[in-house]
């Protein structure tokens, strides 16, 4: 979620200055899925003030979980204060368009931060990033979640390098992957189905460790943008049965997020 910007101003680095998004949008979306509970990660123009995020998740009441943004020189104060409101680990870009990539010192250093606190890490990549990115994500030693199936290219086939890649590295019991974003790896356009297949051999091969999620409001989606209700209607195929339905909305991420301490 974005801003308002009034109250919870964008940072002067960001590389996208989007519309407002804010908590009471987001809220009522969810109310309007039938979603009960939810995961907020915290959006890059806002860089690590995390602010915004916080705000919902107070006004969440519990139901809402978050993932943050810090920097390296975080203190152990500033992350129980982030533990209390209801974050439960930390998002690191290797995205072009969202400027640098992380630097990977100051990810181990973080790294080392918060595994005191049972947290993991959210990873966010280009696909051809992931050959370089994979030893390194392993080393790490802490849980890990892919954000959008890696950033896969549906139009290049399951045999492509950066699919089966993923694949490998999911092999490894600490990874897990989202299975969303279909409307920013399409390439055949709305309803998504091609980038929506990925995502249903994932959620076969690894029944236990995929997440999904809406990433409303779809910041730097400048064609196509989608209905969130069609992306709901894209679980028919991500996840054709009621079995496996469950673990992928319900099940796991009750297990990551809310399993701890509630």
């Amino acid at each position: 979620m974005f801003g308002p910007g009034d109250v919870f101003p964008y940072s002067s680095s960001a590389t996208y200055r989007p519309e407002d998004a804010p908590k009471e949008k987001l809220f009522a979306l969810h109310k309007h899925l039938g979603l009960s509970r939810s995961v907020v990660v915290q959006a890059s123009c806002h860089g690590t003030d995390n602010r915004a995020m916080v705000d919902a998740l107070s006004a969440g009441n519990g139901n809402y979980r978050g993932i943050a943004m810090v920097e390296r020189d975080v203190t152990e104060t500033e992350l129980q204060g982030l533990h209390d409101a209801g974050v439960r680990g930390v998002r690191f870009n290797f995205v072009a368009h969202l400027g640098e990539a992380a630097d990977q010192d100051a990810v181990r250093e973080i790294v080392a931060k918060i595994k005191p606190f049972g947290w993991h890490i959210v990873v966010h990549f280009d696909s051809h990033w992931l050959a370089d990115l994979a030893p390194f994500l392993k080393d790490l030693d802490i849980v890990t979640v892919i954000d959008h199936m890696g950033r896969i290219d549906a139009s290049a086939g399951v045999e492509q390098q950066a699919f089966q890649l993923l694949l490998e590295l999911m092999e490894d019991e600490r990874f897990w992957v989202k299975v969303c974003g279909s409307e920013r790896l399409s390439r055949s356009g709305p309803p998504f189905h091609d980038a929506a297949e990925y995502g249903r051999l994932l959620v076969e091969k690894f029944p236990d460790r995929v997440l999904w999620g809406t990433d409303w409001p779809h910041p730097n989606i400048r064609n196509n943008m989608p209905d969130d209700g069609e992306l709901v209607d894209l679980l028919k195929i991500i996840a054709p049965t009621p079995e496996s339905l469950r673990r992928l909305v319900v099940d796991n991420p009750t297990r990551l997020y809310w399993s701890q301490t509630q």
